[in-house]
């Protein structure tokens, strides 16, 4: 059984404090159809005055469940089947509701994870503080207006009296986190649990608010309880980890000490898995079966198309002749442009104070280029741009000015049936697997629709194709049946992956394809795109905030800020020696950057 967190930082201390949480042998169950099913499973927790530890673990592992069961919020069916919850001395699995609901808020606050699902949307946000306040008993009714505003600038929120009359959709994604801590530590608990807190936001934003935070629990001496599947994250915040697996704590204990040597092999694979500014480029070695550059088989696209991912990996200057999306012959060869942007701006129309119009640049004068077999990371800070650049080179937004050319051809100079046909040239893999898969639709459906589209084969060939399609991302034909529901965020991102392929494109936009999905599924997610990269010939435009995910698999970086191209160029070069201080700053918010360890020599194929 792995030590209690905390407890070695007090062992060989004479008058040693008691424990602000202890949690012993704690044990949470779900009651369903086939029988009740167990979350948590003897599971032991000591958390002490102002200490911060870190429960870390992939998705399903139990560690929101644990803090669930720690503030009385277990959903559905969810409850304590033994075990003990101590808080302050006070056993907290006995209290009636009434009683747990004066010790939520004002001695134990929370953070949750989805600010849009855990604001109201009708309310103002100084309204929503206000209410915690009220609610929790923690000042005077004459002193409320003044108590929220004071807790809104200690989150960090600039200008407090104009931003609490504002609505939860008026406020960006990191504003919107800042309003929930400011609800969360409104009250002073004793105790806050931070449930992944700032999963959603880019690094420079995420850096921010937890320093924010850090600076707040250290003022008010209140300890935390941070969850997070980060272990970069977790490792930079915490003084302790508490690594979660199948609802049992398998490993606890100091931060550096785990991430160094590591003993449960479960903590293991999670430290290899994680992302490291360290690491290299993952290395694509495929060499294709016999047959398989033939028209027809599940890694082609055309004989052409797979000569020139064979050749490109083999480094050979090979030139083939396929056709553009106008249906010309075209030679193909490695390093010819796929996407070329040329001086792209795109302006939106707003509404100013006093409801006047005015223009906003969100995309200002940028120009890349995409290069055959290869992939290039569109990297920055949420509301730079990136998703609107790739929204134009997708045809889903016109540009205001500049050109997008595809293969050397204006896509502005496409008719409708060319730009229908382009759709089958370029796919996109979206952020959030649970957001992206049509909940109706079967896995079989939400696949072979393009294919129906587009009017590809007849309904035999079309199933053989979505069977070969999950061959090819490792998912059992069995889950052809299945609806999104019934799988886990990476398989339904394999989902994703397969629908993006079936039409056999060239190039694959994928908009924060892996930023929701917890560090091992991730990393599976991430040998799958470059080892298809290999055996297809695809070429990627990946959109993310996270640069150690780009340094592990990007060849070229561009970086935007504030709707600019700041920096374009190699991604060695580029984290080599950044010239941009913007640059610099994104590689230095990495969290856990200089923690984890490089991880080399691994191959994909």
């Amino acid at each position: 059984m792995p030590k209690d967190a905390g407890d070695e930082m007090y062992r060989n201390t004479a008058a040693a404090p008691s424990p602000l949480l202890e949690v012993k042998d704690l044990e949470v169950t779900f009651r369903s159809t086939t029988g009740v099913v167990p979350a948590v499973r003897k599971a032991n927790l000591t958390l002490y005055r102002g200490q911060t530890v870190a429960i870390v673990g992939e998705s399903g592992s139990g560690k929101s469940t644990l803090a669930a069961a720690i503030i009385g919020l277990l959903p559905g069916t969810g409850r304590v089947s033994g075990g003990s919850i101590k808080f302050d001395g006070r056993e907290l699995t006995t209290l009636t509701a009434k009683e747990m609901q004066q010790v939520r808020g004002a001695q134990i606050g929370m953070v949750p994870q989805d600010p849009m699902s855990n604001l109201n949307p009708v309310w103002k946000i100084g309204s929503q503080v206000e209410e915690a306040l009220k609610f929790n008993e923690a000042t005077k009714d004459k002193d409320i207006h003044e108590q929220a505003m004071q807790a809104l600038k200690d989150a960090g929120l600039p200008d407090a009296e104009a931003r609490s009359k504002q609505y939860p959709h008026e406020f960006s994604g990191g504003m919107r986190q800042r309003a929930l801590i400011a609800i969360g530590l409104a009250a002073a608990p004793q105790l806050l649990i931070a449930d992944e807190p700032t999963s959603a936001l880019d690094v420079t934003v995420q850096r921010k608010i937890l320093d924010h935070l850090e600076k707040e629990i250290k003022q008010l001496g209140t300890a935390l309880l941070f969850i997070t599947h980060d272990l970069g994250l977790a490792a930079e915040r915490a003084s302790h980890l508490v690594v979660m697996h199948r609802g049992r704590v398998v490993e606890s204990g100091p931060a550096r000490d785990i991430l160094n040597d590591p003993r449960h092999p479960y903590t293991r694979r999670l430290v290899d898995a994680a992302p490291s500014l360290a690491s290299k480029r993952i290395e694509i070695d495929y060499s294709p079966e016999e047959g398989e550059a033939q028209a027809g088989t599940i890694d082609s696209r055309t004989s052409a198309d797979v000569t020139v991912a064979v050749a490109a990996k083999k480094g050979s200057d090979q030139v083939v002749m396929g056709t553009n999306v106008r249906g010309e012959p075209l030679a193909k060869h490695l390093g010819d442009e796929v996407i070329r942007v040329d001086h792209l701006v795109k302006e939106f129309e707003i509404r100013g104070q006093k409801g006047k119009k005015k223009n906003f640049r969100a995309v200002d004068d940028v120009s890349f280029k995409v290069r055959r077999g290869s992939t290039l990371a569109l990297v920055g800070e949420s509301g730079s741009g990136k998703s609107t650049v790739a929204n134009m080179i997708l045809n889903l937004l016109d540009p205001t000015s500049g050109k997008v050319f595809y293969e050397g051809i204006d896509l502005s100079t496409l008719n409708k049936k060319q730009l229908f046909a382009l759709c089958r040239k370029m796919q996109v893999v979206f952020q959030n697997p649970y957001g992206s898969l049509d909940p109706m639709f079967s896995v079989y459906r939400c696949i072979e629709e393009p294919l129906r589209i587009h009017k590809i084969g007849n309904r035999k060939s079309r199933e053989e194709r979505v069977a070969k399609l999950l061959d090819m991302v490792a998912l059992p034909r069995s889950a052809m049946r299945r609806f999104p529901n019934e799988l886990s965020g990476g398989q339904r991102q394999r989902v994703a992956i397969a629908r993006a392929l079936a039409l056999r494109p060239e190039l694959v936009v994928l908009d924060e394809a892996v930023s929701a999905l917890d560090v091992l599924v991730q990393d599976q997610i991430l040998h799958l795109l470059n080892e298809l990269q290999g055996r297809l010939g695809l070429t990627y435009l990946f959109i993310t905030h996270d640069l150690a995910v780009v340094r592990e698999n990007a060849d070229d970086i561009a970086v935007m800020e504030h709707g600019k191209l700041v920096e374009y160029g190699s991604a060695d070069e580029i984290f080599a020696n950044p010239k941009m201080d913007y640059t610099r700053e994104l590689i230095e918010a990495v969290p856990g950057g200089d923690l984890l360890k490089a991880r080399t020599g691994y191959q994909v194929g």
